[in-house]
Formats: structure tokens, C-alpha cells, sequence
């Protein structure tokens, strides 16, 4: 049997000895999707539609977004199983990203069936469908329609647990879950889930109950204040986990629980080498530092701890209360500096980048935002005071010498713009720019000095051309 020979039958217009090479080929490698396709699409011109159906089908186990194969699927299923072709048109819709379809599509196969599995499994397609369009309440009402059903499975009640609890609904989460267990559903992944939810809502001797997990059971023990207990769980656990990111925290957590304060703080210095820039590591430093009474760093670290989490306005307050009590930490204003202007507020970022000039001159990206900003609000003046600050800092920056000349002409300080003309000539790479500055220069030296309007008059009207 061979691809070939079905070709040639093919070109003959022998349809049915193609299929039965076509057929030979797949069962040599059922996997081929253009034998697939072909025997789809003989079996069609042989009027098969189920056989064609069945291989159009197969071929979406190994492309799930094949087009075609959900439209010829279409045509097939038109007139013979409207179930069959409302589902195919919204897997279509699905794969080219046009959701509201596909759950339309979806509700229409709903009235074309009566079979338990195939309500069940459209069911959880919109679950699914509904999530995606950040609609999580009719999720949810579909994984309700579904635990309906007898037969509901363990996926069902894991997904209608996990939208509750992201919709802040520990208490429907947690009676979810403790259903699922009664209807035999008790695999640790489960257990676990449940047992975190206890947790979030403080029921550590629930939680320490039903986990299978060694170190939500030290969470639950330290929640309990069974601090001995817990500490002999961890010592237990430290051979193998030593570098174990839960383990470094729940030791820093054991020594903050027990006012052990520097302990505590090395423990999350060693989690950040683990977990690197988590959002835990920035809330346990606030939380210790709070407790040693040190403020300042309490503020410090609440404010990375929101930025992490993309609360920029909570993130500015803490860094503004931090600068009450320290107003020299350079690192920290130039972080308030860049939230503030991030957030719109370019007035009190320009008072920290003024700040930021106080404490250190020659900070060049304070000095740049300074000048950008004097130049937004037309004062051309305090740009080039704080231009010239910063060619100071960089003093062969040929670009900067050349904007400096030209604000100066704009600002008809007629002698400091020819200088920086000069200036720059002197150590610009030769371009378009460095060839029309220096043509101008030489045509005015070229002007005799006895003309009543002098070099620089002469010098500033070739520059206006």
C-alpha cells in the first residue's frame, strides 16, 4: 500500500481503490494527517459521510486549530446532526478567537442533544468559554449545572472551587471541596486545596486535619502557636530542604512568631536568594521591621512590597512616609521620583529630582529630567542652567554641546552659542549636522570685521536661514 498509487487512483478518478490505499497507509502510520485528510475526503466523494466524519475528526488530535477540518466537519454535520455541527462551528469560532460566537454556537448544541455526557461536556466547554471573556459568574453557573449530574467529575469541583476563591468566596470554595471529598473525590491535590482555604480563613486545626502536605502542617502548627511542635518539624525537614524556599520561610516565620527578630531577618534574606524579587520577602521585612520599631524601613519595604503587586498609588505613600523619617536615601527618592512621574504627578517628581541635584550634582538622569521638564514648560532659561550642569558631568557629550548652542541662539545669548558651535566642531564625528554647522561658521569668518553689524550679529543671521 502506497501514498503514490493512492495518487494515481486518485488522478483516475477511482475513488473507492484510493480509499482502500489511503487506508492501507494509515494503518502503517496512523498519524500521517494528509492521509487523514485524504481519506476524509475520499470517503466524501464515496459518499461516506460517518467514515469521512471519523478521519476529519482524528486529525484534530494532533492540529486542534485546523480550520478546514472544522469546516468540512461543518458541511458534513449540516443536515445530519445539528449536536455535531453547532459544536464544530463554535470550536471553529474558538480557534479564530471569536468567543461571544462559540458560546452562542454552544448554547445551540445544548437544544439539539439529550445525552448526559454530551450536556456535560458543553457545560463545562462555556465554563471554560466564560472564563475567558472575564465572566465568572455564568462560569460558575455552568460548573453548578454540572455537579448536577451524578456522574460530575473531580475536574468539575477543583475549577468551581478555584473561581470562588478568585472571586473571594472562601466559604463556597471550602463547601465545594468538602463535596467532592463526600462523593469520594480525596487525592491529596484536593486535600491540599481545601486545606489552604481553612487556613485563609484562620481554621489552622481544619487544615492541620485534612493535609497531606509537611509543611502546610508547620503552617498550621505555628497559626495554632504549637511553636516546639512546629520547630521539631522543621529541624526534621531541614536535612533535605535547606534551600527549600517554603522552608525558609516558614523558618522566618518561626523566628518572627517567637520575637526572634534577626533570625528572622536572616531567614528571608535567605528565601530572596531562593525566590528572587518575591512580593513575601518584601511583606516579612515589613512585618519585622514593624516590630523592631523601625519605621523607616517598615515604610521602605511596604512600598516595594505594593509595586510588586501593582499598587503604585499605596507604593508612593509608603515611600513619602519612609521620606519623613530619611531624606537622604538616594536609592529610595529616586524610586519615589520614577513612581511619581509613572503616576502623572511631574511636579512633586521634579521636587525629588531637585532633591536627588542637592544630595549628589552630578546625577546626570536627574539633571536630564530636570532640563526635559523646565523645556515642557517653556523655561528655556533654567533648561540651559541645568544643560550646562550637566555637560559639566559630561563634558564631551558633542550632542548635548550642540543643544546647548542652539537653546542659547533661541535664548539670543549671541557669544555662548557661537562657543558651543565652536565646541562642538571640535569634537563631533563629521555628519550632515557637523558639515552645516561648520559651512556657516567659515562663511561668517569669511565677513569682514569692519561691518557694522559685527561677527556675532552676522554669525547669529546665518543660523536663522
Amino acid at each position: 500500500m502506497s501514498v503514490k498509487q493512492a495518487e494515481l487512483f486518485e488522478e483516475q478518478e477511482d475513488y473507492q481503490k484510493a480509499f482502500d490505499e489511503y487506508l492501507g497507509a494509515y494503518k502503517q502510520n496512523p498519524k500521517d494527517l494528509n492521509v487523514l485528510e485524504r481519506l476524509g475526503h475520499n470517503a466524501l466523494l464515496l459518499g461516506n459521510k460517518e467514515d469521512a466524519a471519523r478521519y476529519y475528526s482524528e486529525i484534530l488530535n494532533y492540529d486542534a486549530t485546523n480550520v478546514m477540518v472544522y469546516e468540512t466537519l461543518m458541511d458534513i454535520y449540516i443536515q445530519t446532526n445539528k449536536y455535531k455541527y453547532y459544536v464544530s462551528r463554535g470550536n471553529l469560532h474558538s480557534v479564530e478567537h471569536q468567543l461571544e460566537h462559540a458560546i452562542n454556537d454552544f448554547k445551540k448544541a445544548l437544544t439539539h442533544t439529550q445525552e448526559d455526557s454530551e450536556i456535560m461536556n458543553i457545560h463545562f466547554i462555556l465554563a471554560s468559554l466564560y472564563e475567558q471573556t472575564k465572566n465568572n459568574i455564568k462560569a460558575i453557573d455552568e460548573y453548578l449545572k454540572i455537579l448536577d449530574y451524578d456522574d460530575a467529575g473531580e475536574v468539575a469541583y477543583v475549577n468551581l472551587a478555584r473561581l470562588y476563591a478568585k472571586d473571594n468566596a472562601e466559604p463556597s470554595a471550602i463547601e465545594i471541596l468538602e463535596r467532592a471529598i463526600k462523593k469520594g473525590f480525596d487525592s491529596d491535590a484536593i486535600k491540599e486545596d481545601l486545606a489552604q482555604l481553612y487556613i485563609k480563613e484562620g481554621d489552622n486545626e481544619k487544615a492541620l486535619a485534612i493535609t497531606p502536605v509537611e509543611f502546610t502542617k508547620v503552617k498550621c502548627l505555628l497559626g495554632m502557636e504549637k511553636f516546639e511542635e512546629a520547630k521539631t518539624k522543621l529541624d526534621n525537614l531541614e536535612k533535605s530542604n535547606a534551600n527549600n524556599a517554603t522552608f525558609l520561610s516558614l523558618m522566618a516565620e518561626y523566628y518572627f512568631s517567637n520575637n526572634d527578630f534577626d533570625n528572622a531577618l536572616n531567614y528571608v534574606d535567605k528565601f530572596d536568594k531562593v525566590q528572587q524579587n518575591s512580593p513575601l520577602t518584601y511583606q516579612m521585612r515589613a512585618l519585622i521591621f514593624e516590630n523592631k520599631n523601625d519605621d523607616y524601613n517598615a515604610h521602605i519595604n511596604w512600598a516595594k512590597y505594593n509595586i510588586l503587586r501593582g499598587d503604585k498609588d499605596i507604593a508612593i505613600n509608603e515611600y513619602l512616609n519612609a521620606y519623613q523619617y530619611k531624606d537622604d536615601d538616594v536609592n529610595m527618592i529616586s524610586s519615589l521620583a520614577s513612581l511619581l512621574e509613572d503616576s502623572g504627578d511631574k511636579n512633586h517628581a521634579m521636587e525629588m529630582y531637585e532633591r536627588l541635584i542637592q544630595l549628589d550634582d552630578t546625577d546626570k538622569k536627574s539633571l536630564e529630567k530636570l532640563a526635559e521638564f523646565r523645556e515642557s514648560i517653556g523655561d528655556y532659561q533654567a533648561q540651559a542652567d541645568y544643560l550646562e550642569k550637566l555637560l559639566e558631568v559630561d563634558k564631551r557629550n558633542y550632542s548635548l554641546i550642540l543643544k546647548l548652542a542652539k537653546l542659547n541662539e533661541k535664548l539670543k545669548n549671541k557669544a555662548d552659542a557661537a562657543n558651543y558651535y565652536k565646541k562642538y566642531l571640535a569634537i563631533a564625528p563629521v555628519n550632515d549636522e557637523y558639515n552645516n554647522v561648520k559651512a556657516k561658521l567659515e562663511a561668517v569668518e569669511n565677513v569682514p570685521m569692519e561691518e557694522d553689524e559685527g561677527f556675532i550679529g552676522v554669525l547669529m543671521k546665518m543660523f536663522k536661514k
